[in-house]
């Protein structure tokens, strides 16, 4: 039977609470566990990934999944973004203390449950949250198995250049359109300050080739966010990667939000198998 716990609220290092998911299965005993991290923009409840953490814990696999404390959502509005200040405040190293938190927060919750072994962990991140738990993989002896699905290759890239840069330094403060919620969510300087005094962390280029442990690539050939070329880079820099095309998919494999229907899409059925095989061999 599938066990889900729900919008676990739990303190976050940066004065904003993290909130998750838990989902296991109850007859199967010490269950690999998958720790995913959502994207620009996503949070945890998007789309399909509910469909996608039942499916792997029908199969034996525990799925924990969780909104970076930053990411705009609260805990009474998760899937909305009321918070914007905190969007604005958000950067890659607070999304790596919190994905470091979560861990943290496994380990001991979960130390003695006899439905999760938690010295077995698998991240798996998408888009954005790929290029995450890509990092923290890479420095954390904890995770023995990196799933990057439409994952980015470089982060330094996405900032603006030139005069836009300027400009963004000057007035202290960008703003991005939410094409779901419409909002125009705020980006402060502090996001480029925070990348530039710890890019050598936060290169990915620079993570992918220290990798020593399995690693799967999962991309779309029709991903229009984050172009099929940066998987082939992923995979460049660790050779001994796996590295799965799938052939029309696109960068959310054929979701949407709200997702309405009761089976996930065809591509993220597969990518269920591919995972699975994956962890379990």
């Amino acid at each position: 039977m599938v066990i889900t716990k729900k919008n676990i609220a739990i303190k976050g290092p940066h004065r904003r609470p993290i909130l998750l998911d838990m989902v296991y299965n109850n007859a199967v005993e010490y269950a690999p566990l998958i720790i995913f991290c959502h994207g620009y923009k996503g949070f945890k409840d998007w789309g399909a990934w509910n469909l996608l953490a039942e499916a792997f814990a029908t199969s034996g696999t525990a799925f924990l999944k969780f909104n970076f404390s930053h990411n705009g959502g609260t805990v009474k509005q998760p899937i909305d973004f009321p918070d914007l200040e905190a969007f604005g405040l958000n950067n890659y190293t607070k999304e790596l203390d919190d994905l470091n938190t979560v861990l943290n927060w496994v380990e001991t919750t979960y130390a003695k449950h006899p439905n999760i072994n938690t010295s077995t962990i698998i991240l798996i991140g998408h888009s954005r949250g790929g290029g995450i738990v890509t990092l923290k993989a890479a420095e954390d002896f904890r995770v023995k198995k990196l799933v990057s699905l439409a994952g980015v290759s470089d982060f330094k890239s996405r900032f603006p250049k030139g005069t836009d840069l300027k400009t963004w330094k000057l007035e202290g403060v960008r703003f991005v359109l939410n094409g779901r919620t419409k909002q125009q969510m705020p980006h402060y300087y502090q996001f480029y300050d925070n990348f530039m005094a710890n890019e050598s962390r936060l290169t990915i280029q620079t993570a992918v080739k220290k990798l020593q442990l399995p690693f799967l690539i999962i991309h779309g050939d029709q991903d229009t966010s984050v172009h099929l070329e940066e998987a082939l880079m992923l995979h460049t820099w660790c050779p001994n990667a796996y590295l799965a095309v799938l052939e029309g998919a696109n960068h959310v494999f054929g979701s949407q939000h709200p997702w309405l229907f009761d089976e996930l899409p065809p591509y993220l059925q597969q990518i269920h198998s591919k995972i699975t095989h994956f962890i379990n061999n």
